[in-house]
């Protein structure tokens, strides 16, 4: 079944940004005769508000969008991710990580490595924690940082690949593949469980993917890149991988991408003065 879905976190109000992602994901379900599910991302739970999510359905409603329930909630779903670490842990492509955004920040501008790069994860991991391949695997730590050991899961020459029918940032478009090579240098070892947290967004969102049957992942041009991450996890865990669709991103007048911060765009705002579903889809250009 063509199935796509909205995730949203309940830490703020949804914007202009969120209502675009929603409806185009929407529409395109109904256009195949599909299915248009919401998720609710509450995983952070130091930050996830009951009045958010309930907003959340509100604005959604008001859009005039409609999905199945019950609906997803991450925090549901700690078992999912705890045997989801336990598998990679006891592949042996796990490692606990100890360091802060200093340590690694100083460890990447050390004279010996020259400037720091970013990749979809941000700052790519200089790899400080990461242990000798001849290290033994102890149980798996809980409550800690756990990084992918990139080099251990996977060969320079493996080939990957996912199916786009959106556009990236630089069009990108139809069949993407990309190298283990480009995984190792250009991404590194990302984080996929926090110590406050049951797991981190790359490896919630690909069991969620795959547990609600998702045939189609619609979102936002800035997760383009995010998505060999999410390829990557889907081959170590034996999962399917969706097909993809990445959209234009909602910008304000000065072209930074929307915040939740930004109150003035917020859905919410526009409903309070009077602006109507029909018109607001026409502001977005849908």
């Amino acid at each position: 079944m063509f199935r796509t879905r909205f995730a949203p976190s309940p830490t703020g109000p949804l914007h202009l940004g969120h209502a675009y992602s929603a409806i185009h994901a929407h529409d395109m379900a109904m256009a195949a005769g599909g299915q248009f599910l919401v998720r609710i991302e509450d995983i952070d739970t130091s930050r996830a508000r009951e009045h958010w999510e309930a907003q959340i359905y509100d604005d959604l409603s008001w859009l005039g969008l409609r999905w199945p329930e019950p609906v997803m909630r991450q925090s549901d779903r700690t078992a999912a991710y705890a045997e989801a670490l336990d598998q990679l842990w006891d592949m042996g492509v796990l490692y606990a990580c100890t360091c802060s955004r200093r340590d690694i920040l100083e460890a990447a501008s050390a004279p010996q490595e020259g400037v720091p790069v970013h990749g979809p994860d941000g700052l790519i991991y200089p790899g400080t924690c990461r242990p000798a391949r001849t290290a033994a695997q102890r149980d798996r730590p809980v409550a800690a940082t756990l990084r992918l050991d990139v080099q251990a899961s996977l060969m320079p020459d493996d080939v990957f690949s996912f199916i786009e029918t959106g556009s990236g940032p630089e069009g990108e478009t139809g069949a993407i593949r990309f190298s283990g090579r480009q995984v190792i240098s250009d991404i590194g070892d990302v984080v996929l469980a926090r110590q406050s947290m049951a797991a981190a967004y790359h490896l919630a969102v690909v069991l969620d993917d795959a547990a609600q049957g998702i045939s189609h992942v619609v979102r936002g041009q800035d997760l383009f890149e995010a998505t060999k991450i999410h390829v990557v996890l889907q081959r170590l865990l034996g999962l399917p991988t969706p097909v993809y669709h990445h959209h234009r991103l909602i910008r304000d007048e000065s072209g930074k991408r929307l915040a939740k911060r930004d109150d003035a765009r917020a859905i919410s705002a526009f409903r309070k003065d009077g602006v109507s579903m029909q018109e607001l889809r026409e502001k977005l250009a849908l």
